[in-house]
């Protein structure tokens, strides 16, 4: 089992917006403007002008991978 990103999304502490990346080059701000989310299920990426203004809501779950071997 591994772990998969299934939503990437933060809440503002400021303006308490909260903002999701949809998708891999999906870059998101706040109203304000303090914080951004970017990467959709591909990667997660935070900005912000004080990184203790970000609360992370991102959900993750396991994901079963089978590797099938060729005969």
């Amino acid at each position: 089992m591994t772990q998969k990103l299934l939503l990437n999304q933060a809440q503002c502490k400021i303006c308490r917006e909260v903002i999701q990346s949809k998708h891999r080059h999906d870059y998101v701000s706040c109203k304000c403007g303090e914080i951004s989310v970017d990467g959709g299920t591909s990667y997660v990426r935070r900005l912000a002008r004080d990184m203790d203004s970000i609360i992370d809501l991102s959900i993750y779950g396991e994901v079963k991978i089978e590797i099938k071997k060729e005969r």
